[in-house]
């Protein structure tokens, strides 16, 4: 009887040691189940026709300017430029502004549309219609109306009298404008570039409809002559002309601007 004894006790030693080893594995096993790697947001993807977005928002040297890049990662990506199916029922060609969801389309064929995000200031509410843009400008130059230099007299420096400001990359009317007009009279509303692309999907106090640099500069390259403009709040929505004019952003088209629609005699 006592030489079977070793090996009972060699068993009970074993056994408890291979059962320690389990409880460490299951301790293990636990900590990586109740802590999951965290997953990061997926990468907004650009469509092939419009190329990638580190492209389409990377720096641009433009008109003797060089256009910072946009951190588009930290825009919500609805609001990045894309194509999507056309929503609004205008026909190609035709930019249609939903200050509702803070966003400008130009429709195209086959039903579809680019999408650009836009930033919508006080101006950019008190206007609605249909209209055209008559004039488009390339680095356009600002001047504010006199009714804004009252309100800020440190603007007085870019008045009507002192010439307004010149171009460049912290001009309020950024890199492009699209000058609206109705029955051949200036709107005062505006679509135009800003280097503020903080601002692209909110509302803020200051200028009409404000797209990143990037995406005014697009756009300015697809808008021909005559291009008809909706604007509205809400697409479906009865379009009403609350007033011809709009909060003025500034004291009219400059000069050098390109005429794409007709002008009455008074505007020649």
């Amino acid at each position: 009887m006592a030489t079977d004894a070793p090996p009972v006790l060699l068993t009970r030693r074993r056994f408890l040691n291979v059962a320690a080893m389990g409880a460490a594995a299951a301790t293990v096993s636990a900590c990586t189940t109740t802590s999951p790697v965290p997953t990061l947001p997926p990468e907004p993807q650009a469509q092939p026709e419009l190329g990638s977005y580190d492209i389409m928002y990377g720096p641009v040297f433009d008109g003797g300017y060089e256009v910072p890049a946009v951190p588009y990662r930290k825009i919500d990506p609805k609001f990045l430029r894309q194509i999507v199916p056309d929503p609004t029922g205008e026909r190609p060609g035709t930019i249609v502004v939903d200050t509702s969801q803070h966003f400008l389309y130009l429709v195209r064929e086959d039903g579809q549309a680019i999408r650009y995000g836009v930033g919508l200031g006080r101006a950019g509410f008190e206007w609605s219609g249909r209209a055209v843009v008559q004039y488009k400008r390339e680095w356009p130059k600002w001047t504010p109306p006199d009714e804004m230099v009252a309100r800020q007299p440190e603007l007085e420096k870019y008045s009507i009298r002192n010439g307004g400001m010149p171009p460049g990359l912290m001009n309020p009317l950024g890199a492009r404008a699209l000058y609206i007009f109705q029955n051949n009279e200036d709107t005062l509303y505006r679509i135009h570039g800003s280097p503020e692309w903080h601002s692209i999907g909110k509302s803020i106090s200051s200028g009409c409809v404000r797209l990143m640099n990037q995406d005014i500069i697009d756009l300015y390259s697809r808008v021909p002559g005559k291009t008809p403009i909706l604007v509205t709040n809400g697409l479906g929505a009865p379009v009403a002309n609350v007033d011809p004019t709009g909060t003025p952003v500034d004291a009219g088209v400059p000069e050098g601007s390109t005429l794409l629609g007709r002008v009455g005699r008074s505007w020649l």
